[in-house]
Formats: C-alpha cells, structure tokens, sequence
C-alpha cells in the first residue's frame, strides 16, 4: 500500500473490520498490516508448535527365551510403531538358569526379531552380551530423497 497516515489506516481497518496490527516497530515509519489478529495470533501459536524439537526416546522391548513365534510378532509389530513414531527401540532377550548355556540361540532369536519388525533399522548398539541376556538399540534407518 505504500506509506500512509495512521488516521488513514484506521478508517481503512474500520472498513474492512479487520485490525491494525504493527510488525515492525523499530522501522521508520514503523510498519504496520490490516490483518485479522486472532487468525494472525492461531497460526504463530502453530507456527511455534511445528518448531518445538521432537524429543524422541528409547523405548523397550523385552522377550524371554522361550517365547513363541506370535508373541514375537507382536511385540515386532509394537516395536515399530514405536520406531514409525521417531523414538529408539531397545530390545532386550532376558536368559535365566539353563538357558544361559543356548547364548548362540539367544543372539539369533533377537536378529530374528529385529527381522521381524519389517523395516529397515539401524543399530545404535549392536547386539550385546550382558550378564542377564542380550540388548541391542534400534532406530529407524532414515530414507534418501
């Protein structure tokens, strides 16, 4: 609109029914907009929401030795809802007593889980040995464009 006198926009914003809002206040002449203010003050509340950071955590996943094949599935399909949300998946295979003795069984019952999550996943920690089991950290693999 250019540089106009401040009784002038008034009567232009009484005529719109709209507001007169300064953006910039340290400019000479300071500039203003005839806008809707509350439509104006929505979308910077939801501009400042898209902005906010995406704090993702680690979630967890835990499976006994001896679990069956459907159970494992599920838990595969819970893991990736949490994966498809952004957050980390920690899957941990507790052994106890004998089944100690299967450690090779046990590190590949957790590969076939991370297989059967059914989508490409990083390892943040790969499988590791620990005195109660196996843990191992997945995230979702990030895609190219």
């Amino acid at each position: 609109m250019g540089v106009v006198s401040l009784e002038e926009a008034a009567r232009l914003t009484k005529e719109s029914g709209l507001d007169l809002v300064e953006v910039a206040d340290k400019a000479r002449p300071p500039v203003c907009r005839i806008i809707d203010y509350g439509k104006y003050l929505y979308q910077q509340e939801k501009k400042a929401k898209q902005q906010k950071t995406f704090k993702s955590e680690v979630k967890g996943i835990r499976l006994s030795f001896g679990i069956a094949q459907n159970d494992m599935q599920l838990k595969a399909n819970q893991a990736k809802k949490f994966l498809d949300q952004g957050h980390k998946v920690r899957v941990e295979i507790i052994l106890r007593g004998r089944e100690k003795a299967h450690q090779n069984l046990a590190r590949e019952k957790i590969e076939l889980f991370r297989q059967m999550i059914g989508i490409e996943t990083n390892f943040d920690q790969p499988p590791k040995k620990y005195p109660r089991g196996y843990t191992m950290i997945v995230s979702k693999a990030k895609t190219r464009k």
